[in-house]
């Protein structure tokens, strides 16, 4: 069974991955890098010459991929879940945990950065953030098996608390034994 972390941008993903592959000695998958490696381009470029769908269309072929394999932590995109077809692909084989964390958190983490562009186009930045986390969230929510709040917390502290509620529901038997 494949560890799926869901959650918008800034919400820690992607370090939280690197904490649980080094205890539970998996591999990671990023899907936004699996994306740029088959496009040859960064996410910006991609939106930009080809548009938001294009970029989920590439975005479901990967989830289809990485979907099929096994015993892996998936650091997914943060609008992964907004086709459902992803969701029930992710979920065919994988746990997943909704990584959140409030506006305030997010904006501060992820202000300066330049890896996405825009997904209103009009709004301010936090905005943007508010709009999207607004939109997203009910969809976070039911994608979701289980979820933890990331404000307060060590991307370690994050990572023990998953392998906890694996541990307590049976999907991995100890730190030896991950699965």
């Amino acid at each position: 069974m494949n560890l799926v972390l869901i959650g918008y941008r800034g919400t820690g993903k992607s370090t939280v991955a690197r904490a649980l592959a080094r205890t539970l000695k998996r591999e990671t998958v990023s899907l936004d890098e699996a994306i740029v490696r088959t496009a040859g381009l960064p996410i910006p470029e991609i939106v930009k010459r080809s548009g938001w769908e294009h970029f989920r269309d590439l975005e479901s072929r990967a989830v289809g991929e990485v979907s099929k394999r096994d015993n892996l932590i998936i650091d997914s995109g943060g609008g992964v879940i907004l086709r459902d077809e992803n969701t029930r692909a992710l979920k065919s084989n994988g746990f997943l945990v909704l990584l959140s964390a409030d506006r305030d958190t997010i904006v501060k983490r992820i202000q300066s950065g330049t890896d996405r562009p825009s997904l209103t186009g009009q709004k301010s930045f936090v905005a943007e953030v508010e709009e999207v986390l607004q939109q997203r969230m009910p969809k976070y929510l039911a994608a979701a098996d289980f979820q933890i709040d990331t404000g307060r917390l060590s991307p370690e502290e994050i990572a023990a608390r998953i392998i906890q509620e694996l541990k307590n529901r049976n999907i991995i038997k100890s730190d030896a034994d991950p699965g």
